[in-house]
């Protein structure tokens, strides 16, 4: 039974675990928490009161829960805003200090560093807009001229930097022919001799280089400056817009184009002999009249009838003229013996003999007047050519069924110009040109595929200086543009730059559009760089080119040119010569240019002036001693010693190099006799005794040493010296002065050497050995002693721990 039992208990009590009591919540304690539970309900309703429970019971009830109210009123009590205020300790004065100290030594140190950061900042940021400032000149001066005109960019690839300039070890073939007749034509000028026609030495240059394209150029070259002469002015651009000499330029352009023609229509025939039927008598007519055979097969529709010797009498006619033979166009027209060709007769016989005759204009009224009741509806093309051409008239016209190439075309519309004429239907030379440069240009022409051709219409049109500006553009013919353009400009017709710094091409606003102008001196030193390193002497030549030119500051171009050109090579003796130890200077490469004007020892001290600005001292002395400047050698001198003469001697230093040169200056300086200021030579004579004394002393020859620096005279070794040697020092170069700090401490140094070597007993200098230790060592102390006092005395300020350094050694030897 008591099994029974037993499960109907454990029955029971898990029955309760699961369903539980409605009453009281479950609860797993043990016997003792219940105990301390008790205990603390009842400690707590026995200090609370009785009243308190039943205010509990009765707001408990309304579902207050009074504990938390309390607590929260508690929370809000007054009791800590009006309890008194603890005493305060005694303030730490000296922790105070010590971190306000630090405070501001930090602050120091952070404001100097921010100062630091902002001028490296500031700097960097002056750095970069210099550059962009280079970078927006550069963007300008290729969109504005001098005053303020747009500019002719040309074709390149990028403005903002130039194309690497590739250094040439040697010339090459065209350079060498080009530059051998340079020098021929610069020692002509030199010598006060004729000058050599530099149009014909290029030309035999291009002829033995054997290339057509080139041989044509220079021909164009040719044949537009034979110029009859003219009033020279300042101003070429003015010069060739007078009438003369655009009549002139339209004759030369025309010129060049009928002999072309000519020749053209020789080969033509040459290639077809059988039909041409040429026969062996010389002159235009016959050439025209095969010419004519062969060219006009059928071809051509609307010729007139009229005939002569088998061929159209106007093709006949045309292509007399378009040779430039008058005298053949006029026996073509008598052959035919017609009266309707009175007019053009007369008017061809007019220019043949008298072009200049005033009757032409009233003949050109005839043919014009004409050829607009007639001519103009005529079927034969070649009829209303040669009556527009005689009669400049119908200028719009393009007369297609004729003219077909670009010489045919520029032919016609050079002979449809006129220079200071009445009428209104004739072609201004200006209008000419722009047309050819701004509305056709580059493109209409193919120009990098066509080079010639684009240079030829520009040439011929009397525009040199786009021409030339293009040119340089295909590599190989840089070489020829650029003494096309130095032929040019010694014949005085080519209009150039009036600033040395403009672009290559610019455009002035008071020039007649569409003139260019060319800067020569840049054309000339780009081509210049790619060679100046190996080869000098013809880089001078070249420059010399240049001598009539001036930078905006007024200087000579050649001489600013000859300057560069020696400091980027380096080659001042080859370049000014040397100066030989009897005070004569051997002949350089600048010698073959000097006169009146130019002189060695002035482009020298250009030089000089410019090595000193980019630092370059130790080159600048032999360059000034080149210019006989003895003033400046010295003093640079006297600056490069100050900072290297307390340094120990080696092997191929500046202070070896300085001395060597220095020896050699004193030797000849002495012969010949100081020039500069007395000054700068005491100062350069103590540098170089101190450069002794100080090499002396680090050879641990410290008696030699003192005895030099005796005879100095600039440190005291007496009590009764200092005050002497105090006054002496105020009249110091400042360079010397520099180096004074420098000789206390070697003296010092040496002194105190010697004080330690007698205190161990290791020697005695000679010159204490009559004396006792004792006296020896005092001996040592006051010399000590004169040099701080000496020091002290000094209105200079002593640079680093000098005078700790002395002072340390002179308490050392107490």
């Amino acid at each position: 039974m008591g099994d029974f039992a037993d499960l109907l208990q454990e029955a029971e009590k898990i029955t309760v675990d699961i369903e539980g009591t409605k009453e009281l919540p479950k609860v797993d304690r043990s016997i003792r928490q219940v105990l301390e539970a008790s205990n603390d309900l009842y400690t707590k309703i026995a200090q609370t009161g009785s009243k308190d429970i039943q205010a509990n019971l009765l707001l408990g009830s309304k579902g207050v829960d009074l504990p938390k109210i309390i607590q929260k009123l508690e929370s809000i009590s007054t009791k800590r805003t009006f309890e008194s205020i603890e005493p305060v300790e005694d303030v730490n004065a000296v922790g105070i200090l010590e971190n306000e100290i630090q405070n501001c030594i930090l602050s120091v140190f952070e404001t100097g560093f921010n100062k630091c950061m902002k001028t490296i900042s500031d700097c960097s940021w002056e750095h970069q807009a210099s550059e962009w400032k280079q970078e927006k000149r550069k963007i300008l001066n290729s969109m504005i001229g001098p005053s303020g005109a747009l500019i002719e960019a040309g074709k390149h690839s990028n403005v903002f930097m130039e194309r690497p300039i590739s250094i040439a070890p040697n010339l090459g073939v065209a350079e060498t022919l080009y530059a051998a007749k340079i020098i021929e034509y610069n020692q002509a000028v030199g010598r006060s001799m004729q000058k050599p026609n530099l149009i014909s030495s290029f030309i035999n240059v291009a002829n033995e280089l054997r290339d057509a394209k080139v041989k044509d150029m220079w021909d164009i070259i040719k044949y537009m400056t034979q110029l009859p002469p003219f009033p020279q002015s300042e101003d070429q651009i003015k010069t060739r817009n007078s009438a003369a000499v655009i009549n002139a330029l339209v004759k030369q352009g025309k010129k060049y184009l009928e002999d072309r023609y000519k020749t053209y229509m020789s080969n033509i025939i040459n290639e077809n002999l059988s039909t041409a039927m040429l026969g062996g008598v010389p002159g235009t007519y016959p050439l025209v009249r095969s010419y004519v055979g062969v060219r006009l097969q059928g071809e051509y529709s609307g010729l007139k009838d009229d005939k002569i010797d088998g061929r159209p009498l106007w093709p006949m006619v045309y292509y007399c003229l378009r040779s430039g033979d008058l005298a053949a166009a006029i026996y073509c027209l008598k052959k035919k013996n017609d009266k309707e060709f009175q007019d053009i007769i007369a008017i061809l016989e007019a220019k043949l003999n008298h072009p200049d005759s005033p009757e032409i204009c009233k003949l050109e009224d005839n043919i014009r007047y004409n050829y607009r009741r007639h001519v103009r509806n005529e079927t034969d093309p070649f009829k209303r050519i040669v009556c527009a051409v005689l009669g400049c008239c119908d200028v719009v016209d393009e007369h297609s069924e004729v003219v077909r190439t670009a010489d045919d075309y520029l032919w016609l519309k050079l002979s449809l110009v006129r220079a200071d004429y009445e009428k209104d239907d004739h072609i201004k030379y200006a209008d000419l040109q722009r047309m050819i440069l701004e509305e056709y240009g580059e493109t209409h022409y193919d120009a990098m595929n066509q080079p010639h051709l684009y240079f030829q219409v520009l040439a011929l049109t009397g525009q040199f200086e786009a021409a030339i500006e293009f040119l340089p553009r295909i590599e190989r013919y840089k070489v020829h543009a650029v003494h096309m353009a130095i032929a040019l400009n010694e014949l005085y017709l080519l209009a150039g730059s009036r600033d040395s710094t403009s672009p290559l091409i610019s455009v002035d606003p008071v020039d007649v559009k569409p003139a260019r102008r060319l800067n020569l001196a840049r054309l000339i030193m780009i081509y210049v760089r790619k060679f100046e390193i190996t080869c000098p002497n013809e880089a001078l030549h070249y420059f010399y080119i240049l001598r009539n030119f001036c930078d905006e500051n007024g200087v000579n171009l050649f001489k600013i040119c000859a300057c560069d050109l020696a400091i980027e090579t380096k080659e001042y003796n080859k370049i000014l010569g040397v100066i030989q130890p009897n005070g004569l200077r051997t002949k350089g490469l600048i010698d073959q240019f000097t006169n009146a004007e130019i002189s060695a020892d002035e482009i020298a001290q250009m030089i000089g002036d410019n090595l000193v600005k980019k630092g370059l001292f130790e080159e600048a002395i032999d360059v000034y001693d080149i210019a006989n400047n003895q003033e400046e050698v010295l003093n640079l001198f006297c600056t490069l010693l100050s900072q290297v003469v307390h340094l120990p001697p080696q092997p191929s230093s500046l202070k070896e190099r300085l001395q060597e040169k220095a020896n050699i200056l004193s030797d000849r300086y002495a012969r010949e006799g100081y020039k500069a200021s007395s000054n700068i030579v005491t100062s350069y004579i103590k540098l170089k005794q101190l450069a002794i004394f100080f090499d002396q002393y680090h050879s641990k020859q410290f008696s030699l040493a003192l005895k030099t620096l005796t005879d100095l005279q600039i440190i005291p070794r007496q009590a009764h010296e200092v005050e002497e040697r105090v006054k002496a020092f105020k009249k110091l170069n400042v360079d010397v002065c520099k180096v004074i700090p420098d000789v206390l401490l070697a003296t010092m140094n040496m002194l105190f050497a010697d004080y330690q070597k007698i205190k161990e007993n290791e020697y005695i200098p000679s010159r204490y050995q009559d004396n006792s230790m004792e006296k020896q060592l005092s001996h040592l102390r006051e010399q000590a002693k004169i040099l701080i006092n000496f020091t002290g005395l000094l209105p200079y300020r002593m640079p680093g721990d000098t005078n700790s350094k002395l002072v340390q050694m002179e308490i050392l030897m107490h």
